[in-house]
């Protein structure tokens, strides 16, 4: 039963073209060629990944956070209660047994609700990792594929395919972009939990697939692009972040305005119209298509749903930055992912001044922020309180 299903799975009609078989693709005369055997070491780079990961948050970014002034800030810790964290985790009305006073239930919430918040210290150590990956990542991406006449001449992508044998430059970009995202994909549970977490799993599931697939049935040429396409702005964003956790705000500002530059322009006018145009139409003037071919580029169409679904975020704010006003008839950004505390309990909206600055930083609050958990406001104390401030009490502020 299993060996059925494993020959069914790498049957050749399935990956390659027409009167082509894996034995096509052995080595042979000194050229190698990719197999599907390779990517098996990209699990233990995976965790090799994250043992590197956490001596550079501990050496690396945090001293860098010191520098830059980024502080932990003490959190009270809400006292063991049983009732409390029932009713914090199941709704929002103010529980008559728990033997506290309106006062102290309000407290308890305050300081609960600080818990789950991700100190920014760690939201800097996490951003830092991804930027130094991205940006070596991306200048790597390059060196690999800036001297290959298909960079220019996109039609030689699929010269001789897939009889095409790789070099060791391209081997170890595959192997350590695989490991990477396996890395991020082992790590998202313990990481700050971003409001577009569903999005950010299918995000990693689809690249993995996407680059083992193209890596064993010979698509190396197009996912080198891809990769690098990818990483050109991945940096920026990661960058922008920790600027905006320092407090330098106008650099923030800067980054975020060549982020959404170079996003839009990579994943909403050079993936689709260059590379998916390679990817949907070359291959067809040299071969019929096959499972390969729509398995292939309907992974690149989730991917593109994606980047169209974060295009309009960064529109959103980008639109907020150049007016300075925000959307009407939009929910503003840190509404997004309430937890289920406020349910029945809608906030009210408070006239604010909204500048650029706002807007940046709720794009990258969006793509950075845990989970939060805003208290209703009769566990507030009154607008007059100085406790309210204090605490954030009524406000949904990171």
């Amino acid at each position: 039963m299993l060996q059925t299903l494993y020959d069914y799975f790498w049957w050749e009609r399935l990956w390659l073209p027409v009167n082509l078989t894996w034995a096509d693709l052995e080595d042979r005369d000194g050229r190698i060629y990719a197999k599907a055997s390779d990517l098996y070491i990209t699990l233990p780079l995976a965790l090799l990944f994250l043992i590197i990961r956490y001596f550079f948050e501990l050496y690396v970014a945090t001293p860098l956070a010191a520098l830059l002034n980024v502080k932990e800030k003490t959190r009270l810790r809400a006292p063991p209660n049983a009732t409390l964290e029932h009713f914090y985790l199941t709704s929002g009305k103010q529980p008559k047994q728990s033997g506290l006073s309106g006062r102290q239930v309000e407290r308890w919430f305050r300081r609960r609700r600080n818990q789950d918040r991700p100190s920014l210290l760690k939201k800097f150590r996490e951003a830092s990792w991804r930027f130094t990956f991205y940006l070596i990542a991306f200048i790597a991406g390059m060196a690999v594929i800036v001297d290959k006449p298909w960079f220019y001449d996109l039609k030689k992508v699929w010269e001789g395919y897939p009889i095409q044998s790789i070099i060791p430059s391209q081997y170890w970009y595959y192997m350590i972009e695989l490991s990477f995202y396996w890395s991020l994909l082992f790590s998202i549970a313990s990481d700050v939990k971003r409001k577009d977490f569903k999005e950010q799993i299918i995000h990693h599931v689809a690249t993995i697939i996407l680059i083992s697939f193209s890596w064993f049935a010979n698509y190396i040429r197009a996912g080198t692009l891809v990769m690098a396409l990818h990483d050109s702005s991945d940096y920026l964003l990661e960058s922008a972040k920790m600027f905006n956790y320092a407090g330098w705000k106008n650099t923030c500002n800067n980054i975020f305005i060549v982020f959404a530059v170079v996003f839009i322009i990579t994943r909403l006018v050079i993936l689709p119209f260059w590379i998916l145009h390679c990817t949907l139409v070359y291959p067809l003037e040299l071969y019929p298509a096959f499972f390969g071919y729509y398995f292939f580029n309907s992974m690149m169409g989730v991917l593109q749903l994606l980047h169209i679904f974060w295009a309009y975020l960064i529109l959103r704010m980008a639109h907020k930055f150049i007016t300075g006003k925000e959307l009407g008839g939009v929910a503003r950004p840190e509404t997004w992912g309430q937890s289920s505390i406020e349910k029945g309990h809608p906030l009210k909206k408070t006239p604010s001044a909204f500048d650029g600055s706002t807007a940046a930083k709720q794009f990258l609050a969006f793509h950075t922020a845990h989970l939060v958990v805003v208290v209703p406001s009769k566990f507030c104390p009154s607008s007059d309180s100085p406790e309210k401030e204090k605490d954030g009490c009524g406000k949904n502020s990171r």
